[in-house]
């Protein structure tokens, strides 16, 4: 009896399994990932919003464009500002290293910071004068030393340990940027290539994947500077510098940190 039953159980369940492997279940697609919504989109980006590829890029060039041009001598106040630390109102935070320094210790002596320029001048060779070469976007305060190694070498993964940067990496031809900072200069270097395309007095700067650009108007590695705006998005520091830089010295904004998205969107 027992059996039986048991027997009649196995028919039924076979039957079962036959009855659900013909049936078509809905196919289930992958949600997408969300695009960022910001405050400026009905507004500042309003030209920009459903765009992509050299659309976007163009569109954004003429927003970002409309920008007041500060003095090099300017810059070492307003990185005061942009980048106070928010926790020591009279100290600054280094880019590369984290380390909050004294405001006062703005300069050129071992100890001090200086003004470090993301999108090394020599590439695209545009200096000091009023332009990109003291564009706040790309400016930030670093160590003197630190500042004197990265040089002017493009940005890579892999290296040595920089000393006084823990975290950061450098080789003879890149530099590796510490983890909280990576999504910070790969933002900084493509707000360039797209503020600066060659139609005023300055070069065209853009991104490409090399590391040896010397002093051609490029700037690399954009894959690897792709994964690092991945890796790394932008923090509540990085937000309020776009905000200070937009209200109070520029006029203008990073739209990458306000859509990091854009990064893929246009490479």
């Amino acid at each position: 009896m027992f059996a039986v039953q048991i027997g009649r159980w196995q028919v039924l369940a076979t039957a079962l399994s036959a009855l659900l492997v013909g049936l078509t279940l809905p196919t289930v697609a992958a949600t997408p990932a969300s695009a960022t919504t910001n405050a400026y989109d009905t507004t500042y980006y309003k030209n920009a919003i459903g765009k992509t590829g050299p659309s976007l890029k163009s569109s954004l060039h003429t927003i970002i464009g409309s920008q007041t041009k500060i003095s090099y001598d300017a810059v070492w106040n307003a990185l005061k500002v942009t980048d106070q630390d928010p926790n020591n109102s009279g100290n600054v935070i280094l880019l590369y290293s984290g380390t909050s320094r004294s405001k006062a210790l703005s300069g050129g002596d071992v100890g001090d910071w200086n003004r470090e320029h993301v999108w090394a001048q020599s590439h695209g060779s545009f200096g000091t004068s009023a332009g990109p070469g003291t564009d706040l976007h790309h400016l930030r305060p670093a160590d003197v030393r630190v500042n004197s190694i990265r040089g002017n070498k493009d940005f890579d993964n892999g290296g040595s340990t920089v000393s006084g940067a823990p975290g950061s990496y450098t080789d003879s031809n890149s530099f590796e940027p510490r983890d909280a900072d990576k999504g910070d200069v790969a933002r900084m270097i493509l707000y360039m290539a797209v503020r600066y395309e060659g139609d005023d007095a300055w070069a065209d700067l853009e991104p490409n994947d090399s590391v040896s650009n010397g002093s051609v108007p490029y700037h690399g590695r954009l894959s690897v500077l792709k994964q690092w705006n991945e890796l790394d998005p932008p923090s509540a520091f990085e937000e309020r510098r776009n905000n200070v830089i937009h209200s109070t010295y520029q006029g203008n904004r990073n739209p990458f940190i306000d859509h990091p998205e854009w990064v893929e969107a246009i490479w």
